[in-house]
């Protein structure tokens, strides 16, 4: 490896990898800490956010006494949307702005710790959100520096927010998703308590479960990252620097124990040992991606999530501002078959390992597909109401979100994109 990590650098090629992460305290009960982890970053008024669904639950008063008790002030914010939109990420900055707070604790799942992320920055950094969006969309402007400290409490086994940088939502005049990547949105501390994860209904925990599996599998096939230019200076080098050592590490653990509780997670919800341990599957491949970054399944889904009509699956509700709902997990792993086929041949052995890993003798595509319908995934984008007459469209979609196909081990253009999308139409 050292040999071929000088030829690169000779070629103008990276030859090193940045490793980030979040502080990370796991293991039931940890919630019982947050209160003690932002008093003594110097904390006095506290912005909880959560969602409606949440505040009536056990752990929203765990983490509420927690912050009391230790001579916090707290407002709260539980207003988040299932998923969010540029609108419901500004009435949460709006609330932001006005409560003045000087530190967030978002408790709940992806979509309530993207949201806190955003809440932060559009109140540390004031700008008008567009600004701030991923080209082509948006503006692209750099975040200029640190945030408010921001305590993230995830409570489904998925999204691996609360230690990443990204935060994604829905652009409602543009029907698709975009976000907003930078290190400075990373969470400061995470508390990952598997606890929560025992009020989930079964499609969360699928379609959380199987977005861990594509963060997983689409880090370990991402493009390495010897072949990214280099950096330079060293401190632009990007968060989604493609594939490395440390990553894979992650990524390997988290197969392996996708493979072993993934389905009895779904499918037993008095299954503690299961759902404990995708819940460290869960913060394993959110590490692992927060450094290597996911590619060609997640750029498809933005578009799959962003010009749904009307499905809406059962276990989440109906969305005010939204004709239906995709949940994020199901809308990249109806398209991770289709895609992982066309990408084997990048890679043959390493989609064969992943493959090995997940506990498949097969080729990882139907792996990938088998473990979906396993879980109760639909089927492909024809099970959440596409059809081939929608092709085009969902192209147009895809195609702008270059930050994560540009880290896929091939190139993906629009004319790949239509390929894969047909081939995605359903997944068995």
């Amino acid at each position: 490896m050292t040999c071929g990590h000088l030829y690169a650098a000779e070629a103008g090629l990276e030859a090193a990898f940045t490793v980030d992460a979040s502080r990370v305290t796991f293991g039931e009960g940890s919630l019982h800490e947050a209160g003690d982890r932002l008093a003594a970053r110097g904390a006095k008024r506290v912005a909880l956010v959560t969602d409606a669904r949440m505040r009536d639950l056990p752990w929203f008063a765990d983490v509420d006494a927690s912050l009391r008790a230790s001579g916090l002030d707290v407002v709260v914010f539980d207003d988040v949307a299932v998923e969010p939109t540029n609108v419901s990420i500004e009435g949460a900055a709006e609330f932001a702005r006005d409560a003045q707070p000087d530190a967030y604790v978002s408790l709940g799942g992806g979509s309530v710790i993207d949201t806190a992320k955003l809440a932060n920055l559009m109140t540390t950094h004031p700008a008008a959100l567009y600004d701030y969006v991923n080209a082509p969309l948006g503006g692209g402007a750099p975040v200029p520096g640190p945030l408010a400290p921001h305590l993230a409490c995830p409570t489904t086994s998925g999204t691996g927010s609360e230690v990443t940088g990204i935060a994604i939502f829905d652009l409602l005049d543009e029907h698709a998703k975009s976000g907003v990547a930078s290190a400075h949105l990373r969470p400061t501390e995470a508390l990952v308590d598997p606890r929560v994860t025992a009020t989930l209904p079964a499609n969360v925990v699928a379609a959380s479960g199987l977005d861990v599996l594509c963060h997983a599998v689409e880090s370990f096939t991402a493009r390495p990252f010897t072949v990214r230019a280099m950096a330079d200076p060293p401190t632009t080098r990007p968060m989604s620097q493609g594939a490395n050592p440390w990553s894979d590490l992650g990524c390997r653990e988290a197969m392996a124990l996708i493979g072993r509780y993934l389905v009895r997670a779904v499918t037993d919800a008095d299954d503690a040992e299961a759902r404990h341990h995708m819940m460290w599957a869960a913060t394993l491949a959110g590490i692992a991606f927060g450094n290597a970054g996911v590619h060609v399944p997640h750029a498809m889904a933005y578009a799959v999530a962003g010009r749904v009509r009307d499905y809406v699956p059962d276990g989440y509700p109906t969305p005010t501002d939204l004709p239906g709902l995709v949940p994020h997990g199901f809308a990249v792993a109806v398209n991770a078959p289709a895609a992982f086929r066309f990408l084997a041949e990048t890679s043959p052995e390493r989609h064969r390992e992943a493959a090995r890993i997940l506990g498949f003798d097969s080729e990882l595509d139907e792996a990938v597909a088998t473990l979906m319908r396993d879980v109760g995934t639909p089927n492909g984008i024809e099970g959440v109401g596409y059809t081939v007459d929608d092709v085009a469209a969902l192209v147009e979609g895809a195609a702008p979100q270059r930050r994560l196909l540009d880290n896929a081990p091939a190139p993906v253009h629009e004319t790949e994109l239509d390929h894969i999308f047909r081939d995605a139409l359903r997944c068995w």
